[in-house]
C-alpha cells in the first residue's frame, strides 16, 4: 500500500526577484516518516523549505498539507497548522535563558510537561542548562535546543535544515542519536543535511535536488548502497562523508 504524503509539492516553481530558483519541484513527505532532502549547495533546498513555509512565495504549482491546500497561506497560517521549522541559523534568543526561550516559543499554549519531559530525555543537555542563557551554550546545544522548541509543543511536522552544519562530530553523533530517537516516535521529518552519514542514519525516504529540481527519489537505503549513484547525484559518495 503507498504511503499518503502528509505534505506534497506538485509542479512548485518559485521566483525570487529575477532569478528563478525551483524548477517544477514535485515532492512527498509520509507521515510518521523522515525524509532526505540532498543536494548540492546551491541545488535549491533552502529555496524548496521556505516556499513550503510560505516565506518566499511559489510562483507556480501547489502545495498541499493533511490534504489542503497551503500555496498562498500566510507563514503564521501555516505555522497554525502544525508545521514547525528550524533554520540553518537556529533562531535561538541568545540573551534569554533556555526556559526563557520555550516559553516564548509556547505562543499557542499547548505545552504540556509530558511533552517537555519527552523534550527533556531527548536533550538532557537542555535539562542541565535550563537556567543558562542561551548565548552561553555550544554549536550542539543551540541545535537541540532550537530542535527542543519545535517539538516541545503538538505539531505535525518538523522541518529541519542542515542541523550538524559547523559542529564537531562529537556533537553530531549526540544530535544523530537525539534524531533517532524522534523518527522511532514517528516524528514526520523533512530534513536537509549535507552530513550523509546522518542522512543515512536517519532517512527513510529521500529526494535529490540539483539546479532547481528534483533528479531523484526512492529509498534512502538503497541510495546508500549505491555508491555510483551517490557520485552520479552528490558529487561525492556518502562513505567519504562519514
Amino acid at each position: 500500500m503507498a504511503e499518503i504524503p502528509l505534505l506534497e509539492l506538485a509542479g512548485v516553481h518559485t521566483h525570487i526577484g529575477r532569478y528563478h530558483i525551483l524548477h517544477g519541484v514535485d515532492l512527498a513527505v509520509p507521515e510518521g516518516r523522515v525524509s532526505m532532502l540532498l543536494g548540492r549547495n546551491g541545488a535549491g533546498k533552502t529555496t524548496a523549505l521556505r516556499t513550503i513555509l510560505g516565506l518566499w512565495r511559489a510562483s507556480y504549482g501547489m502545495i498541499h498539507f493533511a490534504g489542503a491546500e497551503i500555496t498562498a497561506h500566510a507563514t503564521p497560517d501555516i505555522a497554525r497548522l502544525g508545521i514547525a521549522y528550524v533554520p540553518e541559523n537556529m533562531g535561538v534568543f541568545a540573551s534569554l535563558t533556555v526556559a526563557e526561550n520555550f516559553r516564548l516559543a509556547d505562543w499557542r499554549g499547548d505545552l504540556r510537561p509530558t511533552r517537555l519531559d519527552a523534550v527533556m530525555a531527548a536533550f538532557p543537555v537542555l535539562a542541565q542548562k535550563w537556567r543558562a542563557r542561551a548565548g552561553t551554550l555550544s554549536g550542539g546545544q543551540k541545535q537541540m535546543l532550537a530542535i527542543g522548541r519545535a517539538i516541545a509543543a503538538e505539531h505535525r511536522l518538523l522541518i529541519i535544515d542542515e542541523p550538524s552544519k559547523g559542529l564537531a562530530p562529537g556533537m553530531v553523533a549526540q544530535l544523530t542519536e537525539a534524531l533517532i530517537g524522534l523518527k522511532q516516535a514517528r516524528t514526520t521529518i523533512l530534513l536537509v543535511e549535507q552530513n550523509f552519514a546522518m542522512a543515512q542514519a536517519l532517512g527513510d525516504h529521500v529526494a535529490v535536488m540539483e539546479d532547481g529540481r528534483i533528479v531523484y527519489r526512492g529509498d534512502m537505503a538503497a541510495l546508500a548502497k549505491d555508491i555510483p549513484l551517490q557520485t552520479r547525484l552528490l558529487g561525492l559518495s556518502l562513505a567519504s562523508h562519514q
